[in-house]
């Protein structure tokens, strides 16, 4: 039936609503002073979050005249300064470190099942990584600018196991000799006699008749 509720209803919602691509997350608001000529201006500062939960992560940093723009344009920082992360099945390869001013991080991959050991902006950047399994201590200041730089300065640092200096690759084909060099390098006991110099003969003077 024409003009019933429920096409009312269909015409008002979106036809093609799409999913955010992105997991934005406001971790901190801050009210800011600048003093000028005629007293205080405020503005504010937003700390934002942005990943996509398969390793991509980054945040931003931004000021405005009230809550909504400093969000707006932290949102955007965010989401151009995205990174990279080399995950390992839900956590990371191997354990990093990081420090930004008075910060200290610590992250150390963990075994399936045992969620994340962290709090405040380490949690929130591990979740929307895509991290599910890790540990993190924090070892320094509590500022969360600095916490947060700190943790993607760990979590960029972290390197894939093919990239690790300890594996060594193996050539086809090539098989190493070890005797041929130990042989080669120790001479036999034969040739050092040879090259062994024969002692001096001592000289006796015979005794004046």
């Amino acid at each position: 039936m024409p003009g019933s509720q429920t096409d009312m209803h269909n015409r008002r919602s979106p036809l093609n609503a799409e999913p955010k691509q992105f997991d934005e997350r406001v971790v901190n608001i801050d009210r800011v002073a600048r003093v000028v000529k005629g007293g205080r201006r405020f503005r504010f500062r937003a700390l934002v979050v942005a990943g996509d939960h398969k390793g991509k992560v980054g945040i931003g940093l931004s000021k405005g005249a009230d809550v909504t723009s400093a969000v707006t344009k932290a949102t955007e920082v965010a989401k151009k300064q995205m990174v990279k992360l080399s995950l390992y099945k839900g956590t990371l390869p191997h354990e990093a470190q990081a420090k930004v001013g008075g910060a200290f991080i610590l992250v150390k991959p963990a075994s399936p099942g045992t969620g994340l050991i962290a709090g405040g902006v380490v949690r929130t950047i591990l979740e929307v990584a895509g991290v599910s399994n890790a540990l993190s201590k924090s070892l320094g200041s509590s500022n969360k600018t600095n916490t947060a730089y700190a943790t993607i300065n760990a979590l960029t640092s972290i390197k894939p196991a093919s990239s690790w200096t300890t594996r060594a690759k193996k050539t086809p084909g090539k098989v190493a000799e070890p005797a041929k060099a130990v042989e080669s390098a120790a001479p036999s006991e034969e040739v050092k006699a040879k090259a062994k110099p024969a002692p001096a003969k001592k000289v006796t003077k015979g005794k004046k008749s």
